[in-house]
């Protein structure tokens, strides 16, 4: 029985693929180019084309796939695309889904944080509702196009993930090379708070929840220790033994660099607790930030 990741490629993607096969477990990526081997199968949104054959009876799906968040600028057109490589994304692949004989027991779908819009330094969980901003907007519509697959009895659930961390790729990344030449800071006042999970997490995270039947719906891909930005620049300052500036890079700098994703990726607070993680019975490996950063680094 194999588990069918789209996404494969991401950062994201390709290590939950290694630790799946780490495991000895049968992985069919859905690629949009013609396959190069039986770990590979065509699917291709736009022309809502999916290969089923590898899908019917597979074990689980773990969808990934959407257009970066925070590659361009946010035009309109680019909003249009963010929108469109994931909603309708999803909506292809469910629509698969629930035309097999045999569908998977689960689907894991992703998700973000930025469903619930600028939280403030309230502490919320799973139970809170929707906030307002595209992202958020965003992250309603691809999770209604997900929750579909449960009207064919498939397990779903929503991964609402954070800023992972690793040194390999995503956000922290593109924040290294600023850091090591001693010009990291604070973005706007530095007390948003920011949901942050160590890579290894995330992926322990997912074979958790492919495995814990009981939990379904949203679910957060957070550690259990949100920091403010002002305190996630002083760890990964110290973690990387630079200095960091002691003011502020301007709200108003960074919308006129970035445009609308300053506002809602950068300046927006989001105080997280993975309960169902919690509850659940997951045991993060990084708790702390200062470990995490080291770890990563």
């Amino acid at each position: 029985m194999a588990i069918i990741v789209t996404g494969a490629s991401g950062l994201l993607g390709s290590a939950l693929v290694a630790a799946l096969e780490a495991q000895g477990r049968t992985v069919v990526r859905l690629v949009r180019r013609p396959p190069r081997g039986p770990g590979e199968a065509f699917w291709q949104p736009a022309e809502q084309a999916v290969d089923l054959a590898p899908l019917e009876g597979a074990e689980a799906v773990v969808h990934l796939a959407g257009a970066p968040i925070a590659d361009r600028r946010w035009t309109p057109a680019y909003k249009r695309e963010l929108l469109a490589s994931r909603v309708r994304g999803t909506q292809v692949l469910v629509d698969a889904l629930r035309g097999l004989d045999r569908p998977p027991e689960v689907l894991l779908s992703a998700s973000g944080v930025d469903f619930y819009g600028d939280t403030g330094d309230r502490v919320v969980d799973e139970q809170e509702g929707k906030g307002r901003g595209f992202l958020a907007g965003l992250c309603e519509r691809w999770e209604g196009a997900a929750a579909r697959a449960e009207e064919s009895g498939i397990r779903t659930a929503f991964l609402r993930t954070g800023l992972v961390l690793s040194g390999k790729g995503g956000a922290l990344a593109r924040m290294l090379p600023l850091f090591r030449i001693g010009l990291g800071a604070p973005l706007g006042t530095g007390r948003q708070y920011w949901s942050w999970i160590s890579l290894d997490d995330w992926v322990g995270a997912v074979l958790h929840l492919l495995a814990a039947r009981e939990i379904a719906g949203p679910v957060n891909l957070v550690s259990p220790s949100p920091v403010t930005n002002a305190e996630f620049t002083r760890a990964l300052g110290h973690a990387m033994r630079r200095s960091t500036m002691p003011i502020p890079v301007p709200a108003f700098a960074l919308a006129a660099g970035l445009g609308e994703f300053a506002r809602e990726g950068l300046l927006s607070s989001h105080r997280l607790r993975p309960a169902k993680l919690l509850d659940g019975g997951y045991r993060f490996a990084h708790t702390s930030i200062d470990e995490a950063l080291r770890a990563v680094l």
